[in-house]
């Protein structure tokens, strides 16, 4: 392997780390009212991606009602760098009755630098199925999708939960779990103004990533910030830009 395709390989794998982490950023960015039985009002996000100090990107995020007890979250995402390019696409299909989120379909699309990927995933309550299109099945005991599990953030900062336990389907099909730590207030300065907001660590299985999260409880708890470091080095900050109830 040449020096020129190493140094090309290291730089997509960078940029998949802050498209990932904008995937995290904007999905979790649903707020809720501090009753367990309402869902956010409907409504669309933008937020601001960097690393370094430089603005490499933008992602939305739409919360919509489709009638009844069924909802749809949209999220799209949009990041260059140099001449490495990467664009996102998730849509989750979801139920909310009785406190209770249920999730009922979900895709992902990656196109860009690198290869492009796609997951397609179905959740079979009579079955306790996950139907994958793209891989075998698995088995389903109440995992969220790779969007809806970051949902319920929000909902248990308002109630003033310290810490708590998700565990999801990634965009990989995979299973995986984090642990939400509650820490401090701050105030930050973001394109969307100054906001205070809570501050938590997201617990991962890898030791060698650190995460965290700003929630603003002026704003519903929404999440208005996102950063996340690999042994010490920054991979990416997302930043809140305009939040809009529909």
């Amino acid at each position: 392997m040449d020096k020129n395709y190493r140094s090309v390989a290291m730089r997509v794998t960078k940029m998949l780390k802050v498209t990932s982490l904008i995937v995290f950023a904007v999905s979790a960015s649903m707020s809720f009212a501090k009753e367990a039985n309402e869902l956010p009002s409907p409504f669309i996000a933008h937020y601001e991606a960097w690393r370094h100090d430089n603005n490499i990107g933008s992602a939305e995020l739409s919360l919509k009602s489709s009638g009844g007890n069924f909802y749809e979250l949209k999220y799209s995402s949009k990041v260059s760098r140099y001449f490495l390019s990467d664009r996102r696409y998730e849509t989750s299909l979801f139920s909310f009755s009785d406190g209770k989120i249920t999730p009922i379909a979900y895709d992902f699309k990656r196109t860009g630098t690198g290869p492009d990927k796609a997951l397609s995933a179905k959740f079979d309550a009579k079955t306790k199925t996950i139907v994958l299109r793209e891989k075998d099945n698995q088995p389903w005991d109440g995992e969220f999708d790779n969007q809806l599990f970051r949902i319920d953030i929000s909902r248990q900062l308002a109630q003033d939960e310290k810490e708590f336990e998700y565990k999801f389907l990634n965009y990989r099909g995979q299973k995986r779990s984090y642990v939400i730590e509650a820490l401090e207030k701050e105030i930050l300065n973001l394109p969307y103004g100054s906001i205070e907001a809570i501050k938590v660590r997201v617990n991962r299985d890898s030791s060698s990533r650190q995460t965290y999260a700003w929630f603003a409880p002026s704003l519903d708890y929404v999440l208005v910030r996102l950063q996340q470091f690999k042994d010490d080095d920054e991979q990416g900050d997302i930043r809140l830009k305009t939040y809009q109830k529909l």
